[in-house]
């Protein structure tokens, strides 16, 4: 089990980043939460298996159709144990 916590930067906000980092994550069996900050960026949480999760993050590097993402900052956390996923508002 891992847990990483990560912030996407660029044109990452009004383009379904978060809707479809939530489908990411669902088909990967990951749990956790997204939503946009303030200053632009989406932030978000996984939690589950490694591999699954550098999954999801490589996803995160390139987006849905109409993001421009230009950097991905990831921080590895201890997990809480999450279950499901969410958008957070």
């Amino acid at each position: 089990m891992r847990r990483a916590h990560i912030f996407i930067s660029g044109k990452v906000q009004g383009v379904w980043f978060r809707s479809s980092t939530k489908r990411v994550a669902e088909e990967l069996g990951l749990s956790g939460w997204a939503r946009n900050l303030p200053d632009g960026r989406v932030e978000a949480v996984f939690e589950g298996d490694e591999e699954k999760i550098n999954k999801a993050i490589e996803w995160c590097r390139i987006g849905p159709p109409n993001a421009r993402v230009e950097k991905v900052d990831v921080i590895y956390e201890k997990p809480e144990g999450l279950k499901g996923f969410e958008i957070r508002y």
